[in-house]
């Protein structure tokens, strides 16, 4: 049952007219854009077409206006479209709480997508950093997670070794809120640097208070009150 599972995400296809309502519902603008991987199949069998934009989507994701605080969100399906359909929305609720210094641009939908397409659409937008918000792929046991990928100052060409990745987001693994704090942790370090990848490490979990004990980072969020442990 659990490897049926896991089949089926990879093949089910992501409702992004129903994804576009509700993130439109909560306060967030919209666009849609694909891969130049005509369907699932070509997907699955060339990566590298799920890395590149379809020249359709062009220009309408250009962006003339410039910004040096543009955060470009990017939800893709990657291999499991009920990652994102389930998680990607609740994720940027609590993201959207602590962008004390970032402008939140239009999220961006993308179908037949792989982690780069993230880099091609964060140039169009003239971003200063992107997120790709991806569905991972399926294991035995998590069918459902998410990913987040971060790269600071995207263009076409950019490497994994650019980016920072916070993976296993759902209730079952990392959560919202202990997810958006990272995030933001990492988008703040990343703008003082210059870089993300391997560049920045996240040092989010533990920080040292004034006494110089070790206090887990995700109780003292900027734009939130201290949780309790």
């Amino acid at each position: 049952m659990d490897h049926a599972l896991a089949r089926d995400v990879i093949y089910t296809p992501l409702d992004t007219a129903n994804l576009a309502k509700e993130l439109e519902r909560s306060g967030f603008r919209t666009r849609l854009a694909r891969s130049q991987a005509k369907d699932r199949m070509e997907y699955l069998h060339r990566p590298d077409l799920g890395r590149r934009l379809n020249a359709a989507c062009i220009d309408d994701l250009y962006e003339c206006s410039r910004s040096t605080k543009r955060l470009s969100v990017i939800i893709a399906d990657g291999l499991s479209s009920p990652a994102p359909a389930q998680h990607a929305l609740p994720l940027l609720r609590e993201l959207k709480l602590r962008l004390e210094d970032w402008e939140l641009d239009d999220v961006v939908i993308a179908t037949q997508a792989r982690v780069a397409l993230g880099d091609e659409i964060g140039s169009l937008r003239d971003a200063e950093a992107v997120a790709v918000l991806i569905g991972e792929r399926p294991g035995l046991n998590a069918v459902d997670s998410l990913g987040a990928y971060l790269t600071y100052g995207p263009f076409s060409g950019r490497t994994d070794a650019d980016r920072n990745c916070i993976s296993n987001i759902r209730p079952a693994g990392l959560s919202y809120s202990d997810a958006a704090y990272k995030l933001a942790y990492l988008l703040d370090e990343a703008r003082v640097l210059g870089g993300t990848g391997i560049r920045l490490k996240d040092a989010s979990d533990v920080e040292a208070d004034k006494a110089g004990n070790i206090v887990p980072a995700m109780w003292q969020t900027k734009a939130l009150p201290p949780r309790s442990p």
